[in-house]
Order: structure tokens, then sequence, then C-alpha cells
């Protein structure tokens, strides 16, 4: 039996074919969800509806919370605002100009940067109302769904798992993925927690900053072994 070399093509394109296609099977879960969701705002669909309902009322703070506790939550929910994306990002953006990396380059602008709008035209469609707390998402004139924040860290924990992979031993993929995700999770935690989303405003900007990633990935080669994708030293 003859056994390509590690360099060979066709282990190459088994490589390729392998984690397109299950980016693929992500990137069209993801989609399915948000329209899921998305669609039971637009309708009110009654179950969805009563449980976003019951988990605000389960987990929020409270308007009466002490200001250390707010102070502590805004602190933990900030990973999601488009200035610390911005921040986080800005360091690695200017390595890869002076590495001439284009294309990665170019993939993480346009994941980092157009995910807000994004996220802010697909309120504007779905026109859902903040939770109604006083010291929540009353205070707030912009709309609910998806989760800006939750896009927004969902977006930058995949780009930076996407970029860092090649780079990474098996063992540190693994502490990076829990750390990203257990980050993931918190600041979607933090907009229930304070009052200004429903859990369903949440999971769908989970999804939709995981699609806009994954989606921007297969465009640009950022996948590992494509163009955009970064390569570890021999």
């Amino acid at each position: 039996m003859n056994v390509p070399s590690d360099g060979g093509a066709a282990v190459t394109r088994t490589r390729a074919v392998r984690p397109a296609g299950i980016t693929i099977g992500c990137l069209a879960s993801c989609l399915v969800l948000l329209a899921v969701l998305g669609a039971g705002v637009r309708s009110d669909f009654g179950p969805q509806l009563r449980l976003d309902a019951a988990v605000s009322e389960a987990l929020y703070a409270g308007d009466d919370r002490a200001g250390a506790l707010n102070g502590l939550l805004e602190v933990l929910t900030a990973p999601g605002l488009s200035w610390v994306r911005f921040l986080v990002f800005l360091p690695a953006l200017v390595a890869l100009l002076r590495q001439r990396s284009w294309w990665t380059a170019a993939w993480v602008v346009t994941a980092v940067v157009l995910v807000a709008p994004l996220t802010t035209a697909l309120k504007e469609y779905f026109g859902r109302i903040r939770p109604p707390f006083e010291e929540g998402g009353a205070r707030y004139e912009s709309l609910s769904f998806p989760s800006g924040h939750s896009s927004g860290i969902a977006t930058l924990v995949a780009v930076a798992l996407l970029l860092a992979w090649p780079l990474l031993t098996t063992r540190g993929r693994r502490w990076a993925l829990v750390v990203g995700v257990a980050l993931v999770v918190l600041v979607g935690l933090t907009r229930i927690w304070l009052g200004v989303h429903y859990l369903s405003d949440v999971v769908g900007g989970w999804s939709l900053g995981i699609a806009w990633t994954l989606l921007t990935a297969l465009a640009f080669g950022a996948l590992p072994g494509g163009r955009a994708a970064l390569r570890s030293s021999p």
C-alpha cells in the first residue's frame, strides 16, 4: 500500500476538505438557530417569550442591586463592546501588516469590524424591545434581538481561535477553547444579569457571531491551510 507523503496532494486535499465540511455544518446550524429564534421574536411565539421572561426574572440582578455589583457586571460585560474588540486586535493587526499577511489582516478587519453594523441591521429588522426593568433594558432606546455584546464576544473569540489554532499545541488548543467558551458564556450571562437582554437575544447573538466569523473565514481562506491562515514555524 502506497502512503502519500505528509505534504502530498492527497493528504492536503483530505485535510482541507475535513475542516471546510465541519465549518459549513457549524455555519448552517448557527444560521438556522438564528433564523428560528428570530422568527419566534417576529411572530411573538408564546413558548419562547415565556421562557425568555422566566429566565429574565430568575437571573436579573435587580433594580436595587448594589453599586459594587453593578460595577462588577459592567466590567465583566465589557469584552463584548466594539472598542474592546478593536483594542484587543489592534496589536495583532499591526503584526499581520508588518508581516505582509494581507489576506489575514483583511479577514480580521472584516470579521471584527462589520459584525457590529450587521447586528444593528438585524436589530432593526426584528424590532424587539428590551426587557422592561427600570435599571435594565428600560434605560436603553436601542433594540434587543440579537444581542450586540453576545455577537461581538462570539466573533472576538472565534476569530482569535481560528487565528491562533495553527500556532498552538494540542494542549494549548484545549485550554484556548475552554477559556474562549467560558468568556463567551460569561459575557452572555452578564447581559441577562444586567436585565438588558433576554435569553434568546443572547443565544441569537452567539449564533450570529459564530456564523459571521465562519462565513468570512470561508470567504478569505482563513481555515487551517487556507491562504489567510497563519502557519507555524517548521
